[in-house]
This record gives structure tokens, C-alpha cells and sequence, in this order.
């Protein structure tokens, strides 16, 4: 079984168990596709996107799609790293047929490396990564359009293999060199076969 990751309906002192999949609301939006905002290897002037963007409101619940193992935890984006970026975090789960999904951009986490999940299980929540009070002319200029527009979302990718989450060329779900890493795969299809 596999479950679209957002529940948009944002349901107050969830506990990090499984989520009610019978009285949820698990909308399904909009997947970019190649050429929008958010998209797949999205050319962003000086960097590539390395995955899909799913726009939903902040502290909107995020599930684990599929059953698997969390492999990795970790912080994602922070102003200590770039001015302008709000604290997020990231959690990646191996799943039983052996992809690597990361879950991106999370304002928390409610798994630990080494946790076996199901489809459902909550692992977070929709965070939001910049800050539009820091986003001035030395911003890049892909940031700078974004000013004061600052959508919140959960960055997904899915990797053939350990995803990359500490290298030279990749920062905060973006790859800074054309060529894209080989391990990457392109999530767009995978989350459209989801049913709700």
C-alpha cells in the first residue's frame, strides 16, 4: 500500500504513531511538471532541483508513503548556513523495495534513525524555508523573486541508492553543477501513480 505523504487536514497534538488514514483528508496536489516552479532538475539560474516541490500549508501532517526504515534524520536548511533560510529538517526512509525517499523542508520530525514505519505512519510536519525579512539584492536572484511570495512545501526526492545529503555541489535540496548525480531519480511519476 502506498499513501500520498500530505494530510492536508492539519489535526492539532497528533501523536507520532500512525495517522487515522480513515478520518483524514489526504488532498492530493499539484505535482510540478517540467518547465513549473518546484519541478524536477528545475533550472534555477545557479543551481538544479533535485526533486519535486508539494505545496500545502505549514504544520500540514507528512506520512511516510510506504513501509520502510528510517536511515537518516538530520537538519536541512538554517540561517546559519544562508541568511535567509528558516531552520528546516529532513528525514529518509529506505523502503522495502529498496528506493531512498527524502522528505524535505520539515518544520519537525517525529521518527529516529533505525525507526521501522508503515504507509501512514507520521514523520513530520510542512515547514518553511525562507525568510522573507532576510531576502535582500545579495540574495540570489532565483531567492530574490521569491520574496514575500515564501510558499510553504515538502521537497520529496527519491534516490537509487544513500541519498546525498553533504557534498560540495548540493545545498538545501538544490544540485550546483549541471550534471546531475547518478543516483537521482525523478519523482514526478512515482508520486502520480499515487492513489488517495
Amino acid at each position: 500500500m502506498r499513501i500520498w505523504p500530505l494530510n492536508i487536514k492539519v489535526q492539532e497534538n497528533t501523536a507520532p504513531e500512525k495517522v487515522d488514514i480513515e478520518n483524514t483528508n489526504f488532498k492530493k496536489v499539484h505535482v510540478p511538471q517540467k518547465g513549473e516552479p518546484g519541478s524536477f532538475w528545475e533550472n534555477r539560474g545557479d543551481r538544479y532541483h533535485c526533486g519535486v516541490d508539494l505545496y500545502a500549508p505549514e504544520n500540514t501532517e507528512v506520512v511516510s508513503i510506504e513501509g520502510g526504515i528510517v536511515t537518516e534524520t538530520g537538519l536541512m536548511t538554517s540561517p546559519e548556513i544562508l541568511p535567509y533560510w528558516n531552520p528546516t529538517y529532513y528525514v529518509i526512509i529506505e523502503q522495502s523495495g529498496g528506493l531512498f525517499c527524502k522528505y524535505g523542508e520539515l518544520a519537525d520530525f517525529t521518527v529516529r534513525k533505525g525507526d521501522k514505519i508503515e504507509a501512514g505512519n507520521l514523520i513530520g510536519h510542512v515547514g518553511m524555508v525562507l525568510n522573507s525579512e532576510k531576502i535582500d539584492g545579495s540574495c540570489p536572484l532565483y531567492i530574490q523573486n521569491l520574496k514575500n511570495k515564501n510558499p510553504s512545501m515538502l521537497h520529496f526526492e527519491v534516490w537509487r541508492s544513500e541519498p546525498i545529503t553533504v557534498h560540495k555541489n548540493y545545498l538545501g535540496g538544490n544540485w550546483f553543477a549541471e550534471e546531475m548525480p547518478e543516483n537521482l531519480i525523478d519523482p514526478t511519476g512515482y508520486l502520480e501513480q499515487l492513489d488517495l
